[in-house]
């Protein structure tokens, strides 16, 4: 595996990954700058789930790896800036994530918001971009971890397979499901498009028609290094049979 780093705000890993498919994480961490103050938020805080998806990376890498795939992820805490949200969305730096409240992003102007997206949004959507428009053929997977309770509410989904307008790659997915894992297996859950959260597919892969997933993990499945690497095992040969199956272009294979 190699890796670089372009920016502070993007890594991107295997940058000459062979695979058509292009590995996206855009709440990979939970880094806030210090320039930034903390957004005021408390040191639990800045690590909770409101902050990042814990355990995405390390499920993005292992598919990475499996894959021979390029990943694009965000070096930056979403509650600075969330790269799964255009500039125009409120909740791009939003001023509240179910029940913390954060100070650094009440009242911000047109300008601050502006400077932010220029900041830590812009380089790392360009960094898609970049790989989408090289790729003849790209398949476009973005993987995402969500917490077991939300706003007091347990949920039995334990793997989300959600998509957007195309469903090409999520029906293959969902048809599949059974023959890779006995996950609790939900299509648009626990989000669907109608919150918002599309955004990459949206911008990256349904202009140019691409084939697209997004993913996401219920994070208690995936604490440790080595359930993050099983995870990641699991589902990168889940995705590459279901490319096959959905009689894709572009190549995707799973190192076994």
């Amino acid at each position: 595996m190699t890796q670089n780093q372009p920016s502070d705000t993007v890594q991107i890993v295997n940058p000459t990954g062979g695979s058509a498919a292009l590995l996206v994480c855009e709440h990979a961490s939970w880094f806030i700058p210090d320039a930034l103050d903390h957004l005021g938020l408390a040191p639990d805080q800045r690590q909770s789930h409101a902050a990042w998806d814990p355990g995405a990376l390390g499920v993005a890498i292992r598919m990475s790896q499996k894959l021979d795939a390029t990943l694009i992820a965000s070096t930056i805490s979403r509650l600075v800036y969330d790269c799964n949200r255009p500039p125009s969305a409120p909740d791009a730096m939003p001023a509240r994530s179910e029940v913390i409240d954060v100070p650094g992003n009440a009242g911000l102007t047109e300008a601050d918001r502006e400077q932010r997206a220029q900041t830590y949004y812009e380089p790392f959507r360009s960094a898609v971009a970049a790989h989408v428009s090289s790729a003849t053929a790209p398949i476009i997977v973005t993987i995402h971890s969500f917490t077991p309770v939300y706003h007091g509410k347990s949920r039995a989904v334990e793997i989300g397979v959600l998509h957007d307008t195309d469903t090409r790659l999520a029906d293959a997915m969902l048809d599949t499901a059974v023959q890779h894992t006995d996950a609790v297996v939900l299509r648009n859950e626990p989000y669907g498009p109608e919150n918002g959260v599309t955004h990459t597919l949206r911008e990256h892969a349904l202009p140019g028609e691409h084939l697209n997933v997004m993913l996401e993990i219920r994070n208690d499945l995936i604490q440790t290094e080595e359930q993050q690497n099983a995870m990641g095992d699991m589902i990168a040969a889940w995705v590459a049979d279901a490319v096959e199956k959905s009689g894709a272009k572009g190549t995707v294979q799973c190192v076994k």
